[in-house]
């Protein structure tokens, strides 16, 4: 039993003592650290986008406000696919951190 404990504590001990080698993150020519500038471009992105999303509902909105309510034009049909298709986007970057 003594022995048992004696070869645990000196593996416990030897794993303590091996520390993971620490990865450098790839840096940019500029010293930034390349995964903070790609998610501050993506965060950007998603905002700009984000700022279509917000004006194409709007102005869907307005169409669909001056059409009688059984007529659908084509234009608001594309406003939708466009809006869908910003939407996706947004959420595919940020799925990706």
């Amino acid at each position: 039993m003594t022995r048992f404990v004696l070869l645990y504590s000196l593996l416990a001990v030897t794993l303590a003592a091996q520390k993971p080698a620490e990865t450098e993150l790839p840096r940019l020519p500029d010293g930034r650290s390349q995964s903070e500038a790609i998610l501050k471009d993506e965060h950007a992105k998603s905002l700009k986008d984000a700022a279509e999303i917000l004006k194409l509902a709007e102005e869907l909105k307005l169409e669909l406000e001056k059409n009688d309510r059984h007529v659908l034009s084509v234009g608001a049909l594309k406003k939708t696919d466009e809006i869908e298709k910003l939407v996706k986007r947004i959420r595919g970057r940020m799925r990706r951190f």
